[in-house]
């Protein structure tokens, strides 16, 4: 871990906000939209909803939503900046049932949109040049 950001050992009074953490450890590109996220009940610090000034500690459990994908990470250590991506992993570890459902999940989705039957969803460039044929435009 950076000189920069604290360890857990080495200072375990500091103190980090949940929306700063969620923002320094890359899950949200900004404070405002993890904000909006854990205002949008998106973000759950150890089983409860929770304030973004809500204050994180190391071993807190969080259960991050984002679009098709839910993801359950343990806070191993505490950082306020945002860094580079490898050093933004080291603050925290998704749990082993959280990647086994996320890869399942994606498998469901995959095999979901490789069986769509014709005539649902949209229609191929073929249909759309039919269709513009038959009404005119």
């Amino acid at each position: 871990m950076s000189g920069k950001a604290s360890t857990a050992a080495g200072q375990g009074d500091k103190k980090v906000r949940l929306d700063k953490w969620l923002w320094a450890a890359r899950f949200f590109k900004t404070r405002g939209l993890a904000t909006e996220a854990i205002k949008g009940g998106k973000i759950e610090l150890n089983g409860h909803r929770a304030k973004p000034s809500r204050e994180v500690k190391v071993g807190d459990e969080l259960r991050i939503r984002q679009g098709f994908e839910e993801k359950t990470v343990i806070v191993r250590d505490l950082s306020d900046r945002r860094g580079p991506a490898p050093v933004a992993r080291q603050l925290y570890e998704e749990t082993a049932e959280s990647i086994e459902q996320r890869e399942k999940a994606a498998e469901q989705r995959r095999l979901a949109n490789a069986h769509r039957a014709p005539g649902q969803g949209r229609p191929t460039k073929r249909e759309r040049r039919l269709i513009h044929g038959f009404t005119g435009k």
